[in-house]
């Protein structure tokens, strides 16, 4: 009987040493890809930014109505764009010649896709019941798009007065990929990060 029993004590020591050893993984809201949609697509919105002011100015940022996800990205770019352009950026509204209040009207994700053939589908067949049909298509496209819209206006730090407005500034990131006979792929599958163009060509229809 002692026998018999060693073989299955080393078994059971070694499960419990292998689920000792496992690991849990997380996983964030967003993947990797449409970051990098959101970051370069607000990149793109503010480049060449530039304000009813002459270049030389402090200028306090005010974000309190800058409501989105991937706020700070977005504004820490507005910054940069600003900088870039002359402008001098001041910590706090007593240090600032003119104050830029900016919103966003836009900071996320559009996905389009479109195919010849059969979409996904869920079929009912009896009370409560459904069948799941998969995707039968011949040929599929799918775009993935990160959109930022921003628009702000100047005013004097002192004063209030009104100096101007900047009118929306657009941008857009998007990559595509095509699937034929639901098995071939090509095209870009995901954003590469440091790539600040995912770039065109024939093969992209």
């Amino acid at each position: 009987m002692t026998r018999a029993f060693l073989p299955l004590a080393a078994a059971a020591a070694a499960a419990t040493l292998a689920a000792c050893a496992s690991t849990t993984e997380t996983y964030p809201s967003r993947t990797a890809t449409e970051q990098l949609l959101v970051s370069r697509a607000s990149e793109k919105a503010v480049e060449g930014l530039v304000l009813p002011v002459e270049p030389g100015k402090r200028v306090f940022i005010d974000d309190s109505y800058f409501r989105a996800e991937a706020s700070p990205y977005a504004v820490s770019a507005i910054r940069e764009s600003l900088s870039e352009a002359g402008y001098r950026l001041a910590r706090d509204r007593n240090q600032a010649d003119v104050i830029f209040e900016i919103r966003a009207g836009a900071l996320s994700l559009e996905q389009m896709r479109r195919l010849v053939g059969l979409p996904a589908m869920t079929v009912p067949v009896e009370s409560l019941n459904f069948v799941s049909i998969p995707e039968l298509s011949l040929y599929s496209r799918r775009d993935r798009v990160g959109v930022a819209e921003f628009s702000g206006f100047v005013y004097d730090a002192q004063t209030g007065e009104p100096l101007g407005a900047v009118a929306p500034m657009i941008g857009e990131y998007r990559i595509r990929s095509h699937r034929m006979l639901m098995m071939v792929t090509w095209g870009q599958q995901s954003a590469t990060p440091g790539e600040r163009d995912p770039g065109d060509s024939w093969r992209e229809f």
